[in-house]
């Protein structure tokens, strides 16, 4: 008799380690490596703030790369794009600064914005490569936002959290678009913070990093 094929297999789902806030802690790379390693992740994700003011770039992506590993990163506000273009560059391929682009992995679309020390905090500009960026993944079944800075939730507001332009934006991005996640940090204190805007499940991860599965 012949074996009934299965259509309710469920799909293997996309493993995310997820981390921010690094500050050139090369012994807090080490310990994502090895979770990274021990949960078998598809991908890693890093939220800005890699360095420390720009210093500290060694040792804080080659060993994900030595594992492996395809790097999502967006800059902080201790670094800027061309720092974070810097660390692309150095490591390609498999590592992609996602501030102001987009990419997919299997049926995950994930777009960024980081922090664009660069500028003078023009918003529209910040606005517009979200739109942009945004574009190009809109009709992935997930959808993933990459920030540094957070959005303005309840819980961050109850926590007395200064809104910098950037908050506002990403805002602003997250009611337009809807996305399923927002994966952020920028403050050290609210490291682990979950909380919702409309749908939208936004957690401030930190350098101990997060495991997604989505």
């Amino acid at each position: 008799m012949k074996k009934r094929k299965s259509f309710n297999k469920e799909k293997k789902k996309l493993k995310i380690l997820v981390a921010s806030d690094l500050h050139g802690d090369v012994s807090a790379v080490e310990k994502l490596v090895k979770k990274a390693k021990k949960e078998k992740v598809d991908l890693v994700v890093l939220c800005g703030d890699i360095t420390y003011f720009g210093e500290g770039l060694e040792g804080m992506i080659g060993p994900f790369k030595k594992i492996n590993k395809k790097v999502l990163i967006v800059p902080g506000n201790h670094e800027n794009v061309a720092t974070t273009d810097f660390l692309v560059q150095l490591y390609t391929p498999g590592v992609y600064n996602l501030h102001g682009y987009s990419i997919k992995f299997k049926d995950v679309g994930f777009f960024g914005i980081g922090s664009d020390n660069s500028l003078t905090i023009n918003s529209k500009h910040l606005e517009d490569i979200l739109n942009k960026s945004y574009e190009r993944i809109k009709d992935s079944k997930h959808k993933i936002l990459i920030a540094h800075f957070s959005p303005v939730t309840r819980k961050t507001k109850a926590l007395g959290m200064m809104e910098w332009e950037e908050n506002k934006i990403i805002t602003k991005i997250v009611k337009k678009f809807k996305p399923d996640f927002v994966f952020c940090g920028h403050i050290h204190e609210f490291e682990g913070l979950e909380d919702k805007l409309g749908k939208t499940k936004i957690k401030n991860v930190g350098k101990h990093g997060e495991i997604i599965e989505i």
